[in-house]
């Protein structure tokens, strides 16, 4: 027989293999259940932090700079100060490698997700003078943001029943009513050119407009003391013009009569001469009798009575009234209101070019139609997260640089997709709706899948769609039309803002 080494290797034990394991396997579930309050043997100091609420900050939560973690939050509790007020002071753990911070600096509580969890982020402030290990940081110095809890809690049940109610009516008020909406908007851009004009007459000097005004207001004071008279007379001929409302064909038949009544009536007159002749004799008889009047005036005296308090009122209500027009003559002279109208004017400028680039979208396209119809579908249909509009938001693969997280390095391009389908960046802005002659050019939702288009872009492996405009003339949608309409002004490319570049306008 062979004798066995006396030695044996330590590989060989089992015992000691498996303490070993279960040793390190210890270890690393210590570190990974402390990792929220730091790492061991990562020199840290301490700093306190004063905050007037709380929101919802728990131990554990980081501190951030830059969107880089700095550090943790090591202990939450309420502190009474000497004033009565009652705060949240959150004990900091700092990592030594964040360097030291200026006391100047704020920290603010942030959101990281929509279901609260929070986290703390550093302004480093500018101040020489810096915190030393186990200061404190006012809450002077500190922000608490709004929680969406709490914005949520203002659409209480009747701001609901009233939105719901606003969205029936404008739904209701828009329903079949687009080729009227497309009308207005088409010649929005005409009325908008002929009131610059009067609005620039209406603001120039030799206008005189303030002058119109003080003669109004003398206007009133005149007719003020025979104001119930105007009124009545007002409410007699309302009465008048409501009646002859019920019956147009006789108020036409009037009006047609009227001129051969008219012809008799002149004919009359001749015939009425000799009548008014004696009329005027009797009125001048008729002065006789004013020497009665001293018996008649116990009877009307009780009428005038009535009617005295009435008007000691009229001198009040016409010093309100004077006062109001002094206002309004204040205000049409001072230099602002005429500042204000030529601020008006330049509005009306800026506006016009704005809708002759915008009125194709919409009167040759059709784009504000389809764009409503399903918007309310689109923000109100219900599933289980939310609404249809945030599903579509939450359904962005998993791949590098995905348009659903932060901090993207490149464009889109469908690398590295761990779920879901591959997307690649499309933000083709100014998409055209006409060519400069005026032809239907509706590129958006006119074409398949894009796969490139990037004018700028020299990588052929980047599959990117950046170009505003696209090659070919893509023609009307299907309600469109196939070019502007006769006598509406346009523009293919915006007149405002930067230049647009002459090569990508194709």
């Amino acid at each position: 027989m062979r004798r066995r080494h006396a030695s044996q290797s330590i590989v060989a034990n089992p015992v000691l293999i498996g303490a070993v394991t279960t040793l390190v396997a210890v270890i690393a579930v210590f570190l990974a259940y402390n990792a929220n309050n730091g790492l061991p043997f990562v020199p840290t100091r301490q700093l306190v932090v004063q905050l007037p609420s709380g929101a919802n900050l728990l131990p554990g939560n980081e501190l951030r700079e830059g969107g880089y973690r700095i550090g943790i939050v090591e202990e939450m509790h309420p502190v009474q100060r000497e004033d009565g007020t009652v705060v949240a002071s959150a004990s900091l753990k700092v990592d030594e490698s964040a360097g030291a911070i200026p006391i100047d600096s704020q920290i603010q509580v942030r959101p990281r997700s929509v279901l609260g969890l929070k986290t703390l982020e550093l302004r480093r402030g500018t101040s020489p003078r810096t915190f030393q290990d186990g200061d404190t940081l006012r809450s002077s110095s500190g922000a608490v943001p709004v929680e969406l809890d709490d914005f949520n809690t203002m659409f209480d049940k009747d701001t609901r029943v009233a939105v719901r109610r606003n969205l029936t009516g404008i739904g209701g008020a828009l329903s079949g009513r687009g080729p009227e909406l497309n009308v207005t908007i088409q010649e929005a851009p005409r009325f908008l050119g002929h009131l610059a004009p009067v609005m620039e007459t209406l603001g120039a000097s030799k206008t005189r407009l303030p002058r119109l005004f003080r003669e109004l207001g003398d206007f009133a004071r005149i007719v003020a003391p025979v104001a119930s008279t105007y009124a009545n007379g007002f409410t007699v001929s309302a009465n008048t013009f409501e009646a002859w409302s019920r019956r147009p064909d006789r108020l036409a038949g009037t009006i047609e009569r009227q001129p051969p009544t008219l012809q008799a009536g002149i004919e009359s007159f001749r015939i009425q001469r000799p009548f008014l002749i004696d009329l005027a004799t009797f009125s001048r008889a008729m002065h006789r009798a004013t020497d009665q009047l001293s018996y008649a005036l116990p009877r009307l005296t009780p009428a005038l009575a009535q009617g005295i308090p009435v008007l000691r009122r009229l001198p009040e209500i016409n010093e309100d009234l004077r006062a109001a027009f002094v206002a309004l003559r204040e205000l049409l002279t001072d230099p602002s209101t005429v500042i204000s109208f030529r601020g008006l004017t330049a509005l009306f400028r800026t506006l016009n070019p704005a809708l002759r680039y915008a009125g194709p979208y919409i009167t040759v396209c059709n784009y504000f139609n389809y764009a409503v119809t399903h918007l309310g579908e689109h923000v109100t249909e219900p599933d289980r997260t939310g609404t249809s509009q945030r599903t579509l938001l939450n359904q962005a693969p998993r791949q590098d640089n995905s348009p659903g997280s932060l901090g993207a390095v490149s464009p889109a391009n469908g690398k590295g997709v761990l779920s879901g389908t591959p997307a690649n960046l499309h933000s083709n802005a100014y998409s055209a709706a006409v060519n400069r002659a005026g032809l239907a050019d509706c590129e958006s939702g006119q074409r398949g899948y894009l796969e490139r288009a990037a004018t700028y872009s020299t990588d052929p492996d980047l599959k990117i769609v950046t170009d505003p405009r696209t090659p070919g003339l893509q023609g009307p949608t299907f309600t469109g039309r196939p070019r502007v309409p006769s006598g509406q002004t346009f523009s293919p490319i915006p007149e405002i803002g930067p230049a647009f570049p002459p090569e990508l306008d194709k």
